[in-house]
């Protein structure tokens, strides 16, 4: 299946009415991301990350940038439960709907860490941290699309999950792919390893809430090779160096690499319950998307469903310890 042809400014139809939340919004795709959208007239952006005043920053470059003046700024560290449990609040406590929720923010081969409750800080923010935010704001994505009539007001809500190829990388993830009994531990494997097991977590999450909840679209993306902040200097030694060195000679911009979630958060959804269809050009929930549009069929771990139960349980218990409402 060949690459969609899509540019944000020309396909990205009028979003008046609708919120979005991008999670790491302040830079890389989730900076364009919030770009993109603003173009488009929402009745509001939700741009969520940890460092304050770099966010208040990046929203006041960007109401400058597009002229949409209400791109409104929601902290959350998505290493800490107590956090995204506040932002959680904060955005219910002014908003009645949600649109289209961005699960964006990630880091990669970080310094051997734990999350503040405890779990290894790759897969605590890429996974455990959203878990819990897609949680707490389900309850007012299903209203949302239950909303929708037939006499205009047309909901139809999106969830979209920054993932990776990685997730495909069967070589680099844990023996039997996921190793949940590990993530209390700051260093049980290599660091691309803990980033590969994370963005498996990501798409194997996606395929459970999509089935789970038909009504809503959810889908998981490669961005592409980005060149973005991920790969830190100060964390993960040698890989993070040659992920930065690779970067120069192949990478995209952000722009480019926004692309496939913008897609899939606002093209034409597929009439397809099948992710693996591939002969209608809309989104199809419970896909896997690579750039730009494009279905990457699932296979190896990412395919097996003993491993989508298995984190779908395991992360309901642990939110449950946390104060996790449980799933709608």
């Amino acid at each position: 299946m060949a690459p969609t042809p899509f540019e944000p400014a020309r396909d990205i139809p009028s979003l008046t009415g609708k919120v979005a939340l991008v999670t790491g919004g302040n830079a890389g795709i989730g900076k364009a991301t919030v770009r993109a959208l603003a173009y488009h007239s929402p009745k509001a952006i939700y741009l969520c990350g940890r460092r304050h005043e770099a966010c208040e920053a990046t929203a006041a470059a960007l109401r400058q940038e597009t002229g949409y003046e209400n791109i409104v700024v929601l902290d959350m560290d998505l290493s800490s439960l107590k956090s995204v449990k506040t932002a959680a609040a904060a955005f219910l406590g002014r908003e009645s709907r949600l649109d289209l929720l961005f699960l964006n923010a990630g880091v990669a081969s970080v310094a051997p860490t734990l999350t503040k409750e405890g779990y290894e800080a790759q897969f605590g923010i890429n996974h455990v941290g959203h878990a819990l935010l897609t949680q707490l704001l389900l309850p007012v994505l299903l209203a949302t699309q239950a909303a929708s009539t037939s006499g205009g007001d047309v909901r139809d809500v999106r969830v979209v999950l920054t993932s990776s190829n990685a997730a495909f990388a069967g070589a680099a993830l844990p023996r039997g792919g996921l190793a949940l009994d590990a993530m209390r531990t700051p260093d049980p494997f290599a660091p691309f390893t803990l980033y590969a097991h994370s963005k498996l977590a990501n798409a194997l999450f996606a395929r459970r809430l999509a089935a789970d909840y038909p009504s809503l679209s959810v889908t998981a993306v490669q961005p592409g090779v980005v060149k973005s902040d991920i790969w830190g200097k100060g964390a993960g030694g040698f890989f993070s160096l040659i992920m930065r060195t690779v970067m120069r000679f192949v990478w995209v911009d952000i722009d480019e690499g926004a692309k496939t979630q913008l897609w899939c958060a606002t093209a034409k959804r597929s009439t397809s319950t099948k992710p693996g269809h591939t002969g209608d050009a809309g989104v199809v929930s419970g896909a896997f998307y690579v750039p730009v549009g494009k279905l990457q069929p699932y296979k190896g771990a990412t395919a097996k469903q003993e491993l989508v139960d298995a984190l779908w349980d395991w992360t309901t218990e642990e939110l449950a310890k946390h104060g996790g409402p449980g799933w709608a």
